[in-house]
């Protein structure tokens, strides 16, 4: 049953004086996009009839097919804490619609939404997603743009004076309550100006819609403190990057399928064959949860993010964790996303992953309960661990030879984001880098 209605959406926009919305979406690339509307035109986008030119956003259409439709999803209201020079802004997050009324193929949310149903038809209701996105603050210069200064020199759950980012992290916590929000933490991280909000898991669509509008609330907010939020992975070398750990779990009403008591970790077989498939499939998947260039200087060995294709329920070193809540808590904790993801795509990824366990009835290797950092190759090999990929290039590579994460993605979007990230990596590749210079210019 829907949250709001949309006559509940008419009388809060006229009670609350709102004088702009904005139709969220996401492209391919997991980049915020709008269109804004005067209030005046409310009715006609609560009737699916505001268009845009799809041809103009990242990965959708050609020119000659560029008319799509924005369905917003009633229960995605909100009204900004704050009001701009224009008044009161509120928003809805949309699905993206063509012409002909069939759902666009290539929506990250629409896609999310089709690997749910066959969650679904396999007796899963609901996939809980938590996610714990990380982010830096730098201050910015005399013209508001980003400096590589940061504004502390803090340490893991360090507090003022030496978290100079607690005001400003403050003032995003109070700002996401107002919007609905329910934080459960908020503390420094474990690189200098790094920082991370957790707020309460929820289902897997209304998460990655949380993600996006969490990611925007921190930008918004760090800049009235004059500075930089970013998402970026790894914006300094020699300290931590930021991750996206997901924390899922599969529900079938109100039972956690996760959960097994007579079990000596409390996993039911479900969570095995789930963590089995994530397993199988994880080399190929992480294109899509580590989407950047960037994204590979923070899988690396020394700083905390998984590279090793491993699960454990006692250590943090492989690419899964099972935390140590059971009952109704019990679920597993992927990694290695970071975010710079689609968080629609990156979801989607996973549990199709999960499910190709569950369906087939995946073995589960052995946990590996060792630091795996501390382990030498050899040792590696005899467990039978595996590497996740080293760079952007590999990553994509290992995409296209899965077919299962490929029909997942749908062709539509795989035939854009491959594209885009070749030439992301060849515009990388062709690049000479400061790092280059240093090394090279004098030597020879």
């Amino acid at each position: 049953m829907s949250k709001w209605s949309r006559e509940d959406i008419l009388r809060m926009a006229k009670e609350k004086n709102v004088r702009f919305i904005r139709l969220m979406f996401t492209d391919l690339l997991g980049i915020i996009k709008n269109v804004e509307i005067p209030v005046s035109q409310l009715e006609k986008a609560l009737d699916n009839k505001i268009m845009f030119d799809g041809s103009s956003i990242e990965g959708f259409v050609r020119i000659e097919e560029s008319d799509m439709y924005l369905y917003p999803d009633l229960d995605t209201w909100v009204i900004f804490p704050w009001e701009s020079e224009e008044g009161t802004v509120a928003r809805l997050i949309c699905d993206i619609y063509m012409p002909d009324g069939t759902p666009f193929p290539g929506d990250p949310r629409g896609i999310l939404k089709k690997a749910l149903k066959e969650a679904e038809e396999l007796g899963f209701t609901t996939m809980n997603v938590g996610p714990e996105p990380e982010f830096f603050l730098f201050k910015t210069d005399e013209n508001g743009e980003p400096t590589l200064k940061l504004n502390d020199n803090g340490a893991y759950f360090d507090l003022a004076p030496v978290d100079l980012g607690e005001n400003c992290r403050r003032d995003i916590v109070l700002t996401l309550d107002k919007m609905g929000f329910e934080v459960e933490a908020s503390h420094h991280e474990v690189a200098p100006g790094q920082h991370e909000i957790d707020f309460k898991y929820a289902d897997a669509v209304r998460t990655a819609d949380n993600i996006q509008t969490f990611q925007l609330i921190v930008k918004t907010i760090a800049r009235r403190h004059g500075l930089h939020a970013t998402f970026m992975p790894k914006p300094l070398f020699g300290v931590n990057g930021s991750g996206m750990h997901n924390h899922l779990s599969l529900f079938k009403g109100n039972v956690n399928t996760f959960y097994d008591p007579n079990d000596p970790l409390g996993l039911s077989d479900t969570a095995r064959y789930f963590i089995a498939g994530i397993l199988k499939h994880a080399r190929s998947l992480t294109a899509i949860t580590n989407p950047t260039v960037n994204s590979y200087k923070r899988l690396v060995p020394g700083y905390e993010a998984p590279v090793y294709v491993a699960w454990s329920a006692k250590n943090r070193s492989p690419l899964i964790r099972v935390p140590a809540s059971r009952g109704l808590s019990t679920r597993i904790e992927v990694r290695h996303p970071d975010p710079s993801a689609n968080p629609y795509l990156a979801l989607t990824v996973l549990l199709k992953a999960g499910l190709d366990g569950i369906k087939n009835k995946l073995p589960i290797p052995d946990p590996i309960d060792r630091n795996i950092y501390h382990m030498t190759e050899e040792e590696r090999k005899r467990e039978g661990i595996e590497n996740l990929p080293t760079s952007l290039e590999e990553a994509i590579q290992e995409l296209l030879k899965n077919e299962l994460i490929l029909s997942a993605l749908g062709e539509h979007a795989v035939e854009h984001f491959v594209a885009a990230k070749q030439i992301e990596w060849d515009m990388y590749r062709t690049q000479v880098h400061q790092w280059e210079r240093d090394q090279y210019l004098k030597l020879y």
